[in-house]
Formats: structure tokens, sequence, C-alpha cells
């Protein structure tokens, strides 16, 4: 192996990469499917029948994208409000909403996840560096974060941060718990399951 040169991150070779990409505006509503040979950039909300595939990042600016499968991105994707699929959501890089992160299947980024509200997947969530929401963080089966291939860990990068874990098996990470606000708890109400039916808990 050369000596003497520096081993670069892999999403930060494909931030360079799409810097120098061409890119495509989109907004509205989109029947079918749509992919990106460069970035997307939205101009206003965006909802997408199918999937979204992109080989460089999405910049959702101040809007929310949605997609009724999946949403993917070679490097970053960020919205100033909300990031929804009814499948799956994977970046190369970062993945960073303004509300909410939502995906019926699975979360994954190649850097860090965050929300200014909640992040939810109905299967796993997992992350390369650290995991931060506001509200709540619900995953149907595991969470991980601080899974980084390229070099040692440092303080933080391993960092699970939210209001309350609402689901989810932790299986790689430090959770901190900072509570939520009375406004926040009034919205999302604890439910308990008993012989199949589901009860609100009231304080």
């Amino acid at each position: 192996m050369p000596t003497g040169k520096k081993i670069e991150k892999g999403s930060n070779l494909k931030s360079k990469r799409s810097r120098e990409m061409k890119e495509v505006k989109k907004s509205g509503e989109i029947k079918g499917e749509l992919e990106v040979q460069g970035n997307l950039i939205l101009t206003g909300n965006l909802k997408v029948e199918k999937w979204i595939e992109v080989s460089g990042y999405i910049d959702c600016a101040g809007y929310s994208i949605k997609a009724g499968s999946s949403i993917k991105a070679c490097s970053w994707i960020k919205a100033g409000d909300s990031i929804k699929a009814g499948s799956s959501i994977k970046a190369g890089s970062s993945i960073k909403a303004g509300s909410s992160i939502k995906a019926g299947s699975w979360i994954e980024a190649g850097d860090s996840i965050e929300a200014g509200d909640s992040i939810e997947a109905g299967d796993s969530i997992l992350a390369q560096l650290w995991i931060k929401c506001k509200t709540t963080l619900e995953a149907g089966i595991y969470i991980f974060a601080g899974v980084k291939t390229w070099s040692e860990l440092q303080d933080g990068d391993d960092l699970i941060e939210c209001g309350e874990l609402k689901g989810g098996e932790i299986k790689f990470g430090t959770l901190k718990e900072l509570g939520l606000s009375d406004e926040v708890k009034k919205k999302n109400p604890k439910e308990i399951e008993i012989d199949g039916a589901k009860y609100r808990l009231v304080d």
C-alpha cells in the first residue's frame, strides 16, 4: 500500500463528486418513479408515486419529499421539512430533516441522521455516525449508531440522542434521552397493549 497519502472518508469523496454533477429541479407530484443522474434540487414539495434514486445529493431546501416506495441518494439528503418513504431511505452520506424522517422499512446513512422532530422506521435504523432527533425515536427491530468503518470512534460518534425512545432495541450506540415537552406528550400519548387491544395512558 502506498505510504504518505491520506485516506479520505468515503462520504466526503462522494460529496466532492456530487458538487460537480448537474442539477435537476423538481416539485409537485410525479407518477411512476424518479431517477436523476446528478443532484436533485426541490423548488417545492415533491411527491413521487414509486421510488426516487439520485446519483448525487438531494437538497429539499425548506420543502418536504415523499416517495411511495424508496428514496436513495449516493450522497446526502437534506430537507427543511419532512422526509418520508413507504419503504426505505438510504443516503451515502448524512440524512437531515427540519421535521420528521419516516420509512415503512429501514433507514440507513453513511454518516449521521438528524431530525428536528421524530425518526421512525418499520424495521431498523443504521447510521455510521450519530443519530439525533428532538422528539421520539422508533424502530420496529434494531437501532445502530456509530458503526464507523474509516477510523476509530471519537466521543459522540455513537450517540443516540432523542426526546424519548419509543421502540427498537439498541444494538450499537449510546442512548441519551432528553425527555419530551408537555406539548409533545399531548400529541404523542403513550400506549400499552393488553390482549391485542391498545390503550392510551393518561397522567
